[in-house]
């Protein structure tokens, strides 16, 4: 459960951090106010599947006990926190490259997707591990009462 509360906490601080860098770095560049960059989107990505889905995560293992499916929950976190990792990582760099006045490129684009691919899968792997969890839960019986 720690690795949870871990998780969240590191995604909430690289989320506050890329915001900052978001607004220095384009600062330091001379890059116009209102002009488009992915270095603003990282911001929200990183607070958002990291820290939020994270926080989700740990309120749903404290009901569920996801984790006690240690093969699942393990693909799962590796899967996702890898596709997260690697897609604001791709969309900081295709930012950079915007302030700078510089293209972007076909193979940043191929990096993003598999970022993006890695999260699908860990996500799809988690909700196979929520249904199990669940269904052993009887979930619905106590609902019903």
């Amino acid at each position: 459960m720690m690795k949870l509360f871990y998780a969240a906490f590191t995604y909430m601080v690289l989320g506050v951090l890329s915001g900052l860098f978001y607004r220095e770095f384009t600062k330091l560049n001379d890059f116009p106010e209102g002009e488009f960059t992915q270095l603003g989107l990282v911001h929200t990505h990183l607070l958002a599947l990291g820290f939020l889905v994270f926080l989700i995560v740990l309120t749903l293992e404290k009901l569920f006990t996801i984790s006690a499916s240690k093969k699942l929950f393990g693909w799962f976190f590796w899967l996702y926190n890898a596709g997260v990792v690697l897609a604001a990582a791709t969309m900081v760099w295709n930012g950079m490259l915007t302030v700078e006045g510089k293209e972007s490129t076909k193979m940043i684009a191929g990096i993003a997707g598999t970022g993006h691919m890695l999260i699908t899968a860990g996500l799809i792997v988690f909700f196979i591990g929520l249904g199990r969890a669940v269904k052993k839960s009887n979930f619905k019986e106590s609902v019903a009462s």
